[in-house]
């Protein structure tokens, strides 16, 4: 039986620490990309079937896909270079405040000895110095960046809104082109939600559904609410008799 010492142990641990602490910050950067994709899936396909079902047109469908996809990145980009800004700053002002108390309490603690004596120098072992060093790595960690975050935000929403744009550029048929593109955003909002239970550790098959349902929903809405403007845009148009 091979016998570990507690400064070993105490290593070991805290390489675990490290090693969980990044595996859960990596996922939860590809959980926000997914989540950003599938919004930008959501967003883009309603907008373009609420679009098409007030205006048969083909270009009218994918233009208005284009500005949602280009002001839906813009948004997402926006809000998640406030949010991590925000949480950048708190994290500093939390870290200041952390050393700050430190100091004070290493400054009220004073070891009094002789003056002809000099002060002991603590005993640090290797496996004390490691653990020193990581922990010291650890609250040195590059706090998060807000342009990335941004980026990235914007970068999956565009990813996510391409599905639609792509189905409704392949077909010229009106009815056809309503069909396809609602079966290619289920299909990627089904594997969306699966992606994203895979990373959060969820059941795959109730968040595909959750995500497929709330999806169609969505669509069904917007498909709803300006199909009565078919009417008045196809008289401004003088397709009315």
């Amino acid at each position: 039986m091979v016998y570990e010492s507690p400064k070993t142990l105490e290593v070991c641990n805290v390489k675990k620490e490290n090693n969980k602490v990044s595996r859960l910050q990596r996922a939860q950067w590809l959980r926000a990309a997914i989540l950003g994709a599938n919004d930008g899936l959501l967003s883009t396909t309603s907008l373009m079937i609420g679009v098409g079902a007030a205006q048969e047109g083909q270009w009218f469908m994918i233009l208005s896909g284009l500005a949602g996809a280009v002001a839906g990145a813009c948004s997402m980009a926006v809000g998640e270079f406030v949010s991590v800004s925000t949480q950048r700053d708190i994290e500093i002002n939390v870290n200041q405040e952390h050393r700050s108390k430190e100091n004070s309490s290493l400054q009220e603690i004073k070891i009094e000895t002789p003056k002809n004596d000099q002060p002991i120098a603590p005993v640090r072992t290797p496996a004390m110095k490691a653990v020193t060093k990581m922990k010291e790595e650890e609250e040195n960690e590059v706090l998060p960046n807000p342009y990335k975050a941004g980026a990235a935000s914007a970068l999956a929403f565009l990813c996510g809104s391409v599905f639609p744009l792509v189905a409704a550029m392949a077909v010229g048929d009106y009815t056809a082109r309503i069909v396809v593109v609602v079966v290619v955003a289920s299909v990627a909002l089904a594997l969306f939600g699966g992606i994203g239970a895979v990373v959060g550790g969820s059941c795959v098959r109730s968040s595909a559904t959750r995500v497929l349902v709330g999806g169609w929903i969505s669509m069904v809405v917007s498909y709803s609410l300006l199909k009565p403007l078919d009417g008045i845009t196809d008289k401004k148009m003088g397709k009315s008799d």
